[in-house]
């Protein structure tokens, strides 16, 4: 059920109406922190070329590295379902954290004692001032899922834009048949 209040765990869907902006065009990001000051989370739809030992050759891993967002898009991130494995994560919602120590992660990978569907990597995050986000999603720029998280880390993720249009009904059920350039059309 759709909330209008942003929380941190929500998904934030991007509306039609910002087709045209390359850096949000049919995103769906999950917010890992909503404070009054600022907002923070992770284009979960954006699979790089890019895996974890091509970007940092001391990890022995494979795993698919996505766009986070258009900011800071040179440092890692990432978000993952095993807090117990690492320490100083931070609770995101449902079973999802966000970081965590970083070294031990190294360890972890190298060892192969992660699978891919337990934690999922970005360049970059997605970032908003102080109410910047609400008057993004007051302008019709989002609207914002609090379905659960289940599964979230399990997929590619690739159809989960138009998932999400295509529940929302009506007239955006033809927007998610759209092509993705709409100009093509």
């Amino acid at each position: 059920m759709p909330t209008s209040e942003i929380q941190k765990g929500n998904l934030l869907i991007a509306q039609p109406s910002i087709l045209n902006d390359n850096s949000f065009n049919r995103s769906i990001i999950l917010i890992t922190e909503h404070t009054k000051s600022n907002s923070v989370g992770f284009i979960l739809n954006r699979p790089l070329e890019y895996t974890l030992g091509e970007l940092l050759p001391d990890i022995n891993c494979d795993f698919r590295i996505y766009e986070g967002g258009p900011v800071e898009q040179e440092n890692l991130y990432f978000i993952h379902k095993v807090p117990q494995l690492l320490e100083d994560s931070m609770e995101v919602a449902d079973g999802i954290y966000w970081g965590g120590n970083f070294e031990s992660l190294k360890v972890l990978l190298n060892n192969g004692l992660l699978q891919e569907n337990e934690i999922r990597f970005f360049l970059g995050y997605s970032g908003w001032g102080k109410n910047q986000l609400k008057n993004e999603i007051y302008t019709n720029s989002w609207f914002i899922s609090d379905d659960p998280l289940y599964g979230i880390l399990s997929s590619d993720n690739s159809s989960l834009w138009r998932e999400k249009i295509m529940k929302k009904g009506g007239a955006y059920k033809l927007w998610a048949n759209a092509p993705k350039d709409v100009s093509l059309n």
